[in-house]
């Protein structure tokens, strides 16, 4: 592989930032998940969908 001078922990960092935004995305997930409107609207969507109509 070719390095240019001064490129040396180039993909050190990027392994880092994209840790790093890897866990971000999680956060968010987890946040957006494990709110109330998120969570009363599936609960919504399940019974919706045992329903059985007549």
């Amino acid at each position: 592989m070719l390095f240019l001078p001064g490129d040396e922990g180039t993909t050190t960092a990027e392994y880092a930032i994209g840790t790093v935004a890897a866990a971000a995305f999680a956060v968010a997930l987890y946040v957006l998940l494990t709110g109330d409107s998120i969570s009363t609207a599936l609960s919504g969507l399940v019974q919706r969908a045992l329903t059985v109509a007549t």
